[in-house]
């Protein structure tokens, strides 16, 4: 039994969380998440772990990430320095007295840290931050350099993250514009509006999966059978390497643009631009 929190240390641990005082609820990891235990999780519950379990800790400055994006194969948590002291420390009245001389100042140093890891990012005027990651850094590039090249003036309805899923997400000019949105519906990565020209523009950010293809565009068609504005499908990439390795996949009458050359697109649609300049 020696490989477990000792219960002074894990008591300690508890008391430190905020819980809800109306739901008066705390979610904590099972004990048995690993095998040994003879206990098995879904391969789609890191998501609900992380938000109602991990996120605690890190916010009571228990653990730190490793500053990779969240949906990084080689994604880490880490104790930080200090708590691993009150662990090895064995949960004693000094050691649990000088952390919490410290906790508060603590707590902002590494929400500090976790603020320092994020993208900054314009979005309809607004300052906000993506997760970190190659996924973000490309959404970061179609909202600010696409939008201003080709999508002028336009107005961002939907943008999500790594992280926070609907980072954006205007429901009332969505369902304004005839958008049927569900939990099960799966929206592009990036949706603008521009209204002069009553365009909206689907966009999906692909770095290493989910480019328009034939599928996508009848789940998107789908989606927005309700909605009378012209439809613009784009998939935006980082580079030519990764455009070479989906440009197979892409449907036919859907636009292409490469972070790397922004001043320039790809269209897939015949004749529809075809002749002298």
């Amino acid at each position: 039994m020696d490989d477990f929190t000792s219960m002074e240390t894990a008591r300690f641990m508890a008391s430190l969380f905020t819980i809800d005082s109306e739901k008066q609820v705390l979610y904590a990891l099972d004990a048995g998440a690993g095998s040994g235990y003879k206990k098995s999780y879904a391969e789609n519950s890191r998501e609900t772990f992380r938000k109602q379990a991990i996120h605690h800790f890190r916010n009571a400055a228990f653990i730190e990430d490793n500053g990779k994006s969240t949906n990084s194969p080689d994604y880490r948590y880490r104790l930080t320095e200090e708590f691993l002291a009150v662990i090895r420390g064995n949960g004693t009245a000094e050691v649990v007295s000088h952390f919490l001389s410290n906790h508060e100042s603590l707590i902002s140093i590494y929400a500090s840290k976790k603020k320092f890891q994020k993208i900054p990012v314009t979005i309809n005027g607004k300052d906000l931050s993506f997760s970190v990651g190659k996924h973000n850094e490309l959404q970061k590039a179609i909202i600010e350099e696409f939008g201003a090249r080709f999508a002028p003036g336009a107005e961002c309805l939907y943008v999500g993250d790594t992280i926070e899923k609907d980072l954006v997400k205007n429901e009332k000019r969505l369902s304004e514009l005839g958008f049927e949105i569900t939990l099960h519906d799966k929206m592009p990565d990036v949706v603008l509006y521009r209204e002069d020209k009553d365009w909206l523009y689907f966009i999906e950010s692909v770095t290493s999966v989910g480019p328009m293809d034939d599928k996508r565009i009848i789940e998107l068609q789908e989606l927005t059978k309700n909605v009378k504005s012209g439809k613009i499908f784009v998939t935006a990439f980082l580079d030519f390497k990764t455009f070479k390795k989906f440009s197979e996949s892409l449907a036919w009458d859907t636009e292409v643009w490469i972070a790397d050359v922004p001043d320039h697109m790809i269209h897939l649609n015949g004749d529809r631009f075809l002749g002298p300049r």
